[in-house]
């Protein structure tokens, strides 16, 4: 008997220790997005005020080293939540399934994240990849690729599903951590809408203003 508890014992405080690295890491990625957001937005207050901000970061080297940083932590949380993601055709079925059977809102926002979190680990790996290799950042550069057309379309489809996944999996984080008690889930619920929708909409006039931002 204390044979086979043993590997069990193991397994479920490496699952514990892990599921805590998943949290803190999307956490991370929480916080990220939405300074990220805020940071970049600055342009529709002025392309000079957005340049101050990214030399600022460039300057002090937390440009080059916390890119980097942010796109490990990126993976690593990806790579952590995946050991609950079935990628087997039986498994996804089966998901699907469960998910019409018993019709519960929060079951569909998992499906909604994992979902979304295929799309954006390919588009997030190319948004980070083609920022950081053509530093420094700046407004008119970000504006020229955006008036390109294909880098307009492509944060069109990304942004909504980075903040729609961002929002789930910090509603996600706090019922599943304890921070939110099940009688407060629908009014958790219904401000974290309203957040996710505001910084989808942040994002569209940020896209508008590079839009029309003169490159010369």
């Amino acid at each position: 008997m204390s044979i086979s508890y043993a590997p069990a014992g193991k397994s479920g405080k490496w699952d514990g220790a892990l599921d805590w690295l998943q949290m803190l890491s999307g956490v991370s990625l929480i916080l990220f997005m939405w300074c990220h957001m805020l940071l970049v937005s600055s342009v529709v207050i002025s392309p000079n005020v957005m340049n101050s901000i990214a030399h600022f970061f460039e300057a002090t080297g937390m440009a080059q080293v916390g890119g980097p940083l942010i796109f490990l932590v990126f993976l690593t949380h990806f790579v952590l939540a995946a050991r609950k993601i079935p990628f087997r055709a039986d498994g996804q079925k089966t998901i699907w399934q469960h998910a019409r059977m018993m019709r519960h809102g929060d079951t569909w926002l998992w499906v909604v994240q994992v979902v979304s979190a295929m799309i954006i680990l390919v588009m997030g790996s190319i948004h980070m990849w083609v920022i950081l290799t053509d530093l420094p950042i700046t407004a008119a550069k970000s504006a020229a690729r955006i008036q390109g057309g294909f880098w307009a379309v492509f944060y069109l489809i990304l942004l909504p599903l980075a903040e729609l996944h961002v929002g789930i999996g910090f509603y996600r984080i706090g019922v599943k951590w304890g921070f939110v008690k099940d009688k407060d889930r629908p009014k958790f619920k219904r401000s974290e809408n309203m957040l996710t929708l505001l910084f989808v909409g942040i994002g569209l006039v940020t896209l508008v203003r590079f839009l029309f931002l003169s490159v010369n």
